[in-house]
């Protein structure tokens, strides 16, 4: 199936769903193009949960571009969570195949003129996760509605078996779960101005595997035009992907490991027909050749994040880009054995401890990490941008609560989520077990400090997600990148810093080294 095919797939989900009815009078009603919803009241908030925005990818449609999703008679309830994709670990609500489903929050009192729109992109590595771990009150308190996506991961996201791909004139297509997002996005477009939103001023917004997915879809000349600005937490950008070639190795490999042979029909059938839970699993006798996430497949993405950037090829949308201070909190023995990283060095070891660690070898080496890994290649993509005069905004995310500052280096991967949806004091949002023993479930109860970054990091994603310009939020002016400047709004201790020419020589390096490796990541 070739571009043009994949569009047609996708702008009939489109149409379908166009023309959204008018409010019902109830304010827990609405009326979209598929049939009525009822939602639930939460104080002044409205949220519909799991609601379809495609068919269900299961039998003959698995491993297919996401289909239009049906209609229904009645008033639809939509008052309970559905379940996650397929993955490994359990969600409260469960897992299914059938799990191309979005979240909406929004204010009952719709006002008349309507409201900017933030979607969500959960991370989870492309092979755990759930739109349902996301909470939208606090944006909806600040003039946003918030829409969360669910989208097929592992396997069923990300597979490119010569038997399934289809080959049409622009190439195979192998990357499901981002062909999810961008149909979860036309949805969006077509359908929630029903729910008091604004189709024209779409923020779309993820972080790890969702900013990874934030910048694919910036890569993607399937997505152009399908939102107005994005934000991209911790998003990898240098990360190369998997290759087309490498990932129809992989997928073969697998499939022999299943006892299906072959990349006719008859594999395809043989494929389609496996468990959902078999298939979410680590296969047996494969080591490193099955990877997931996304594949340059040349038709969903043309090329790498990198490539892209570089061509000018990337959407001209405004754009935050950012990370953590320790990124490197996904490779925990970093600390414990900083010479797996230093000992890449050379001769230059001792230079690297200084610079990086100030004598620190755990500190340099983790610093090494995050740095070559995140925070450098924000840094690219904004400078790209500005090269170009798209509009485009770097942050660091630094602050730790008072309990954990003589516990850990800095903030792990994806700590700044709970800020940034201003939820400090609540269990919904996902710290991966790794990592919560710094989560917020561990944390009876913010504290005026905690809060105070929160709202002030909250306050700048609103005023984006508003303006295109994160603005002041009540606090420094944040100063887009340009091409002869490189500021950087620290979210930190005391609350947030701008920071001009934000580490500049350390990161300098780091571009060198990416430079000299193609792109890739210097580390």
């Amino acid at each position: 199936m070739g571009v043009n095919l994949i569009k047609g797939a996708l702008l009939a989900s489109a149409v379908l769903m166009m023309a959204a009815a008018p409010v019902d009078p109830q304010a827990d009603h609405v009326r979209i193009r598929q049939g009525a919803l009822r939602g639930s009241i939460e104080g002044d908030v409205d949220t519909y949960k799991a609601i379809p925005y495609a068919a269900p990818p299961v039998g003959d449609l698995r491993w297919r571009a996401p289909q239009p999703p049906a209609a229904w008679t009645g008033v639809r309830d939509a008052t309970n969570y559905g379940p996650a994709c397929m993955q490994p670990n359990q969600p409260p609500a469960g897992v299914s195949e059938d799990c191309l489903t979005l979240n909406v929050w929004t204010p009952t009192a719709r006002p008349e003129k309507p409201l900017p729109v933030m979607v969500w992109i959960h991370g989870g590595g492309f092979d755990f996760g759930s739109g349902a771990r996301y909470n939208g009150t606090a944006f909806v308190r600040d003039g946003v509605v918030l829409v969360t996506i669910n989208y097929r991961l592992g396997r069923l996201g990300f597979f490119a078996h010569p038997a399934l791909a289809g080959k049409g004139p622009d190439g195979p297509l192998a990357n499901f779960g981002l062909m999810d997002q961008i149909a979860a996005l036309k949805w969006v477009r077509a359908n929630i101005r029903a729910f008091g939103g604004d189709p024209k001023n779409v923020t779309v917004f993820g972080e790890s595997a969702g900013a990874a997915s934030v910048n694919y879809l910036l890569a993607s000349p399937l997505a152009r035009g399908l939102f107005d600005k994005a934000i991209s937490e911790s998003g990898f950008a240098r990360s190369p992907g998997t290759s087309l070639e490498e990932a129809r190795r992989g997928a073969e490999s697998y499939a022999k490991s299943m006892q299906i042979d072959g990349n006719g029909p008859a594999a395809a059938a043989a494929l389609r027909t496996l468990p959902a839970d078999v298939l979410v699993k680590d296969p047996p006798d494969i080591v490193g050749a099955d990877r997931i996430g996304p594949i340059i497949d040349g038709v969903v993405a043309k090329e790498t994040v990198v490539q892209a950037f570089e061509k000018g090829d990337q959407a001209r949308v405004p754009a935050i880009f950012g990370g953590n201070s320790f990124e490197a909190s996904l490779t925990p023995g970093v600390l414990k054995h900083p010479d797996r990283v230093l000992s890449r060095i050379g001769a230059q070891r001792d230079g690297a401890v200084a610079l990086f660690g100030g004598g620190d070898p755990a500190k340099a080496a983790a610093n090494i990490v995050t740095l070559s890994l995140v925070i450098e290649p924000d840094r690219f993509e904004a400078q790209e941008d500005a090269r170009r005069g798209v509009p485009a905004w770097n942050y660091y995310f630094s602050y730790l609560p008072k309990a954990l500052r003589n516990q850990v280096p800095g903030a792990g991967h994806g700590w700044e989520i709970a800020y940034a949806f201003d939820r400090l004091t609540k269990v919904d949002i996902h710290v991966p077990p790794s990592q919560q023993f710094a989560g917020i479930a561990l944390i009876p109860a913010a504290t005026p400090e905690d809060e105070a970054v929160a709202s002030a990091m909250h306050a700048y994603w609103v005023g984006f997600a508003k303006t295109g310009e994160p603005g002041s939020a009540g606090g420094p002016a944040w100063q887009a990148v340009t091409p002869n400047a490189d500021p950087a709004m620290e979210f930190g201790i005391g609350g947030p810093v701008l920071r001009p020419n934000f580490k500049k020589m350390q990161l300098d390096i780091f571009a060198g080294l990416a430079e000299r490796n193609g792109g890739a990541a210097g580390q």
